[in-house]
């Protein structure tokens, strides 16, 4: 009875038995070729070293082999890389020169009769000067890397905008025009009166008509001023900013012998709100191919501004050599000694250095992805 239920059991059960050991069997199979399968990836090929060396006093030949591979593969990635380093192209326009760009404001590179198209100062009474701008909104098409042309939104054709520079107390009046094909305005950072802030709805400038800004400069610092249209994001990154500096009445800090100005940038060229290109005043790797020509010993004022949209932080790095640091340049003594400073959109400092060294110095973001796609540069340094 008992053998019969048994045998009944085991007819009943080759069916799956069967399928059990045909599955078992494929698995081995599977696992043994599977040990054959060359690693495809960097990443697998490293796992696979590391399958060799298991244990600190490893004996498998394989393990050190394995691994002087792997180091090879990784020497001819890095000489490849370091053999390919470069800029790519020349920039084909010459309609904004960065170079030309770090050291104006108020028009102050173009001819006398010029330049009194787009500013004029006058005398008041107290000493202080009246100066006056004529600044117009325009959609323009600009060059942001050789060969790279972006639709701006500009003021006066370029961007960043011309500066905008004035003694404190100075007195400050802007002739504004919308030339462009959405509304736009002209907000300051600083003091004045909340009707020239330039940032409600009825503040917009529409295509066609003009609005005269006017207020006095306060206080000492170096500011900025940007468009405070919505989609405000849009209005930013698509070009419409600008450096206003705003020099002490009394000032006790040390005299530079050479003044920049520096705006870090970048633009979203394929309009995803994510930037691709990055670059200190507009155009990518310009001071790379271009570098800034400076004399060991001498002091050199920065200022420094981050409007970059889209990113929450930028830093400004420099090699070779320290700064002294004022904070939004609304003190006349720094704050801090350092090499490197980071700042959220809308921060500046003012940035005093010297050159030790003659020599070529590099200065770059710190986050190396905004290095590798634009931002970053040289200065030449002389004896």
């Amino acid at each position: 009875m008992e053998k019969s239920r048994l045998t009944g059991i085991m007819q009943h059960a080759k069916i799956p038995l069967a399928v059990a050991l045909i599955l078992i069997f494929g698995f081995a199979i599977f696992k043994i070729s599977a040990k054959d399968v060359k690693a495809e990836t960097e990443f697998d090929k490293m796992k696979e070293a590391a399958s060799h060396c298991t244990q600190p006093s490893a004996t498998d030949p394989e393990c050190m082999e394995s691994f002087k591979k792997l180091q090879s593969s990784h020497r001819d990635a890095q000489r490849t890389a370091q053999e390919k380093v470069g800029i790519v192209g020349s920039y084909p326009s010459n309609d904004f020169d960065p170079i030309e760009y770090l050291s104006t404001w108020n028009y102050n590179h173009l001819p006398a009769n010029e330049r009194s198209k787009y500013y004029r100062e006058t005398k008041r009474a107290d000493g202080s000067l009246l100066r006056e701008y004529w600044i117009y909104a325009e959609d323009k098409e600009i060059e942001i890397a050789p060969g790279v042309f972006f639709p701006a939104w500009t003021y006066n054709g370029q961007v960043p905008a011309p500066t905008i520079r004035a003694t404190e107390g100075d007195r400050i009046r802007i002739h504004f025009e919308n030339k462009g094909t959405k509304p736009h305005t002209m907000h300051f950072h600083g003091f004045h009166p909340s009707s020239m802030d330039g940032s409600m709805p009825e503040d917009f400038v529409y295509p066609g008509q003009n609005f005269t800004y006017e207020f006095d400069a306060d206080p000492f610092g170096v500011h900025l001023f940007h468009c405070h249209s919505v989609p405000l994001k849009q209005h930013i990154s698509k070009g419409l900013y600008g450096a206003y500096i705003v020099d002490p009445k009394n000032d006790t800090r040390p005299k530079p012998n050479k003044e920049l100005v520096m705006v870090m940038n970048a633009f979203d060229t394929n309009l995803d709100g994510e930037n691709e290109v990055y670059a200190v005043n507009t155009k990518a790797f310009y001071y790379t191919l271009n570098p800034i020509k400076v004399k060991k010993d001498e002091l050199i004022r920065i200022y420094l501004i981050n409007i970059v949209e889209f990113d929450p932080i930028n830093s400004f790095h420099l090699h070779a050599t320290f700064f002294d640091e004022y904070g939004t340049g609304t003190n006349q003594k720094p704050h801090t000694y350092t090499d490197i400073i980071s700042l959220a959109q809308g921060e500046r400092s003012i940035l005093d250095v010297r050159f030790k060294y003659p020599g070529m110095y590099m200065f770059h973001a710190h986050v190396s992805e905004f290095t590798e796609l634009g931002w970053m540069g040289f200065f030449e340094v002389a004896d």
